[in-house]
Formats: structure tokens, C-alpha cells, sequence
């Protein structure tokens, strides 16, 4: 589904990262684990298509990112991948509903996928182990916890046939990150689906079928 060529970055400061190259099929779970500052979320950026390549490509499903403009890259990105922000980007005046609505907002294909829009965000809601009780209320009342559940709800949205995930357990102890990725993972449809997950944490690595260490890419 995914490969990433020979991909390098080069910041304004004069730092350059060349990447491992990548290869990821659809029901595969892939984390990239390293230090902060490592490049990680730079590479997740680069395959959302959301921070223009420089040396290197990217193909999704046999499409070259070189040959796309910005404006087919942010409308692959809307239609095929479900971005977790290490942020999460949540707004903060809008319900739990009204924010994970915002996954499909922009995407056709995603839409078309979700017959029933109240009933599909109630089922993700219930995986997530959200309350539904939560549902009208702001997002800015929630635990952080609670917010990493609506995002990644967003995500999941409409069945995007990829996910990212940026740091999606770093403001979560150690029992509500074992029960967010184990809820997260029940989730996600194998046979649609692919995982790529950056994390400074490598205990979370049983969760996941390979591993890229960038810690061991950059000794």
C-alpha cells in the first residue's frame, strides 16, 4: 500500500535526516520509535503529504507523491489517511460528536462509507471506552486521556486506509496507555487498514508487527 524511497529532509538550521526506507501493507501495525527530535513526526508529515518532499518518494497504492500537486495531495490526504496529532488538534468550543464529525468533513470517499453518522461515531465512542454520556459535552472539559479517544476516533472516521499517529500515548500513564492502544487496536480493520505510529516509548512495541528504531538508524 505504502513505500517511502529514499527519503531526506533538510531543515533551515542545516540538518539533514535521511530516512530508513519503508514498505507497509494494508492490516499491518508498523511503530517507529527513536528520541525526541529524531525526525519522526517530520516523516509522518512527509507521507500525510502535508510537508512537501525534497529527496526521496512516496508512493501510495502505486501513486507517486512527486507527480501530485499540493492541492491532490491534501485531498489524498482527507480520503485516505486518519492523522492522530501529537497535539490533537482538537477544538476546544465543540462537542466530542461535532469533533470526531470533523474526520469525514472534508472527504467524500469517507463520507460515502459511513451510512449513519450518529450511529458509527456512537460505535466508536463505545470501542474507545468513551462514555457516550460525553458526547455533547466540549472537548475542553475531557481528561487528556478522554481527548486522546476523540482524536483518535477522528481518525478512525469512515474507515481511512491509513492511520498516523504521533506521540498519540505521551501525556498517558502506563494503564490508560495499555488500555487506549488495546481499545485502539480492536478498533482499526485489519483487512482495510494500516497503523504507523511514532512513539519515544518502545515498551508499547508488543502492540505492534515490526519496528523501526531510529535510535539504532542514527548511532
Amino acid at each position: 500500500m505504502l513505500q517511502a524511497l529514499g527519503l531526506e529532509y533538510h531543515y533551515q538550521q542545516g540538518k539533514k535526516i535521511v530516512f530508513p526506507e519503508i514498505e507497509i501493507e494494508r492490516g499491518q501495525r508498523l511503530l517507529i520509535s527513536g528520541f525526541s527530535g529524531c525526525g519522526k513526526t517530520t516523516l509522518l508529515s512527509l507521507i500525510a503529504g502535508a510537508l512537501q518532499l525534497q529527496v526521496g518518494d512516496i508512493k501510495f497504492d502505486n501513486q507517486n507523491y512527486s507527480s501530485m500537486s499540493s492541492l491532490l495531495l491534501d485531498r489524498h490526504r482527507a480520503d485516505h489517511i486518519g492523522y492522530i496529532f501529537q497535539t490533537l488538534n482538537l477544538i476546544p468550543f465543540l462537542s466530542v460528536s461535532e469533533n470526531i464529525g470533523l474526520g469525514i468533513r472534508f472527504s467524500h470517499s469517507r463520507k460515502s462509507r459511513v451510512s449513519n453518522l450518529n450511529q458509527e461515531i456512537n460505535r466508536l465512542v463505545d470501542s474507545l471506552g468513551l462514555d457516550k454520556e460525553a458526547l455533547n459535552t466540549p472537548v475542553n472539559r475531557l481528561s487528556v486521556g478522554q481527548q486522546q479517544r476523540v482524536a483518535a476516533a477522528r481518525a478512525l472516521l469512515g474507515k481511512p486506509d491509513l492511520i498516523l499517529a504521533d506521540e498519540p500515548t505521551s501525556a498517558l500513564d502506563s494503564d490508560t496507555t495499555k488500555k487506549f492502544l488495546n481499545e485502539m487496536m480492536e478498533t482499526f480493520d485489519a483487512s482495510k487498514q494500516a497503523i504507523i505510529m511514532v512513539s519515544h516509548d518502545a515498551s508499547i512495541a508488543p502492540y505492534f508487527d515490526s519496528v523501526i528504531d531510529f535510535n539504532k538508524h542514527y548511532a
